[in-house]
């Protein structure tokens, strides 16, 4: 054994694998700093050129991707609000924060030191399990899945603030969104208003831009400055690292809780992060700062995205089951390269093993010292005016959206939900729980379903179902506790004579109304399907209806909802106008009316043009440069990934060359 180890280690150490690993890493470094795309676009867009490359150089390539992107996505979601993929959202919520009052280095060193030491976690995790995990791994069914997934919708009592029943009611709200589409157990289509688009459901990766990108691009455009006063770096970057050593256990726990999570097949990575934000609310003493900028919150989700890695790869290298969708290309790659996944990587292909094993923990420390240098000129970019920077984004997110289906759907989904996310921050109702909701909708469907199938209800009697079931139990006793000095969750108005306040509790009761009736739409569809179709949207539609009523009444009687403790989200305020957001949104919908009539390029060149001209006020001179260096970049971009824009009525119409077909 030791003399397959020392193979692999020599093997390693090779200037021609080292080379190839950093040229992953750099790749990666691309684009993870790009919101929305991920390790699924990376690796995808790696593997045609693995064809003629032997066999550990393109392994090395591939784990360099894999390690790095979990670290760069950091930059979008720290500098931008912008999730920078699936499992970078929970870093969006003290990270940006952090960036907006001029912290922006010590956030991103932070995470970096965090990201680091997670992910050699990770890869010490994966060294030793190698051998033990198989057992471990083989243990969970469905009916183990099933409460892994009610443990991750515990986390919601933690995320909902000071009310709970905002929380669960935007977690039940997620739950049916979640739902539409084919229900798992009988195939039968729900929700989908007799449209393909939907048929599909809605995906992850609109609803995470949505939720969180357009209401944060929107809150910026509104203020007209730019997201950070001040672009000193030098200070915050040792003071990120400080911190990250002064909360070394908690850094060392959310890694744990990575790697054991991303061990799981089918439980996936897009729900890590909020598990690990849950974890350090639960044991914070003083919560107050959560939601505004607490490096803890930026410490504890990077540590277990990078470790997650790590976890992941067991079961994808063991049994060749991958653990998320980045993995499944991930095994397309090993395939591709005549390596076959399964217990063998743990005998005779030991060497590969190990392989991949160090390349990883070398891959996530060159990913961080590459990430430290490359921040400085992308930290800047938080104190340009942000109408200057705010067409890029929309560009940006618009990019990633019709990632999914390549359709102008993509994008009349991504302003849907946009919508959806701006209401959700304005009136305080938690835009992670509604997410964790999404995110597990389905595998708590499937997963419930084939625990009665194989087991019967019997299945919550199993040993490992009991544990989790325990560990769920207490993770909601911490998260709903009060700490001494918390106030309530609700503070009452003089009632209507003062008609500022009073002003603004008819949009939250309006908005409460419609949710309400979101409910009673999905308890309605769900009365029309099979007793196995229709059951678990029933139950979500039941359970969030009852949650918005016990919003609403208080509302009713005059009372104005605020998160007087744990300010996940902006809570109303006074004199505030909640619906002065619409002509931003305009601009948003404008744009999509014209991809829908032109095209998607065409559109965006026309965007440009008139967004700069009137928002921005830019000259002409800066507003041609700046339209051509962003048509220049999506046609890279697109040439890249060989990618045909969404059309119009024009391409429909007429047969037009590239990019305007």
């Amino acid at each position: 054994m030791f003399e397959t180890l020392f193979a692999a280690l020599a093997e390693l150490m090779t200037l021609q694998h080292l080379g190839f690993m950093t040229l992953g890493v750099v790749l990666g470094l691309m684009v993870g700093v790009l919101p929305g795309l991920g390790g699924i676009v990376g690796l995808s867009l790696l593997l045609p050129f693995l064809y003629g490359m032997d066999q550990t150089s393109a392994l090395a390539m591939l784990i360099g991707l894999v390690a790095v992107i979990p670290t760069s996505d950091t930059f979008a979601s720290v500098l931008m609000g912008i999730p920078g993929s699936t499992a970078s959202q929970a870093t969006v919520l003290d990270g940006f924060p952090m960036s907006k009052r001029g912290e922006a280095a010590r956030a991103l060193s932070a995470a970096f030191s965090a990201s680091m030491i997670g992910g050699v976690f990770g890869a010490l995790v994966l060294t030793g399990f190698v051998v033990i995990a198989r057992p471990l791994i083989l243990s969970f069914s469905s009916a183990e899945l099933f409460a892994l997934a009610i443990f991750g919708l515990s986390m919601v009592g933690v995320l909902s603030g000071s009310n709970l029943a905002k929380g669960v009611g935007a977690a039940g709200l997620g739950l049916v969104f979640g739902s539409i589409g084919s229900a798992p157990a009988t195939g039968e289509y729900r929700m989908e208003f007799g449209t393909l688009y939907l048929m599909d459901g809605v995906p992850l990766v609109i609803v995470a831009l949505g939720l969180f990108a357009v209401p944060e691009i929107v809150d910026l455009l509104r203020s007209g400055s730019s997201i950070s006063s001040s672009s000193r770096l030098g200070r915050g970057w040792m003071d990120g690292i400080r911190d990250t050593w002064i909360h070394k256990w908690l850094m060392l726990r959310c890694a744990g809780l990575g790697a054991i999570i991303g061990a799981i097949p089918g439980l996936g990575g897009s729900v890590v992060d909020w598990i690990a934000y849950g974890h350090v609310v639960q044991t914070s003493k003083d919560r107050s700062n959560f939601g505004k900028g607490d490096v803890r919150g930026v410490i504890a989700p990077e540590s277990a995205n990078n470790a997650k890695e790590g976890g992941g790869l067991i079961p994808t290298l063991l049994f060749g089951i991958p653990g998320s969708g980045s993995m499944a290309v991930f095994l397309a790659g090993l395939i591709l390269l005549g390596v076959q996944p399964g217990p063998a990587m743990a005998d005779r292909n030991l060497d590969i093993t190990y392989t991949i094993v160090w390349t990883l923990a070398i891959a996530n420390v060159v990913g961080t010292l590459l990430c430290i240098i490359a921040a400085p000129g992308i930290a800047r970019l938080t104190t340009i005016r942000y109408t200057l920077i705010a067409p890029f984004m929309i560009m940006v997110i618009s990019f990633a959206a019709f990632q999914a289906t390549r359709s102008i759907y993509d994008l009349v989904a991504l302003l849907a939900v946009g919508i959806v996310g701006i209401f959700l921050k304005r009136f305080g109702w938690p835009r992670p729980a509604f997410l964790i909701g999404f995110v597990l909708a389905e595998q708590s469907e499937r997963y419930l379903y084939q625990a009665v199938q194989f087991y019967g209800w019997g299945f919550l009697g199993r040993p490992l179902v009991l544990a989790i079931i325990a560990i769920t139990l207490i993770s909601i006793w911490l998260g709903a506790r009060r700490r001494p000095g918390e106030q309530s969750a609700s503070v009452a108005t003089e009632g209507a004579a003062d008609l500022a306040k009073a002003s603004a509790l008819w949009p939250q009761i309006l908005f409460a109304v419609v949710v309400l009736g979101t409910f009673a739409f999905a308890l309605y569809e769900s009365m029309m399907l099979s007793q196995l179709g229709g059951i678990f949207p029933t139950w979500a539609a039941v359970a969030g209806a009852l949650a918005t009523i016990i919003v609403l009444v208080p509302l009713l009687r005059g009372r104005v909802q605020s998160s007087a403790n744990f300010d996940m989200e902006a809570a109303p305020r006074e004199n505030d106008d909640p619906f002065g957001a619409w002509g931003m949104v305009a601009w948003l919908a404008a744009f999509v009316g014209v991809v829908a009539l032109f095209g998607f390029f065409i559109a965006l060149v026309l965007f440009f043009l008139a967004f700069l001209r009137v928002m921005a006020k830019a000259s002409w001179p800066m507003t041609l440069i700046l339209t051509v260096a962003a048509a220049a970049f999506i046609l890279t971009l697109a040439n890249s990934l060989n990618l045909v824009f969404p059309g119009g009525w024009l391409q429909e119409a007429y047969d037009l060359p590239w990019p305007l077909r």
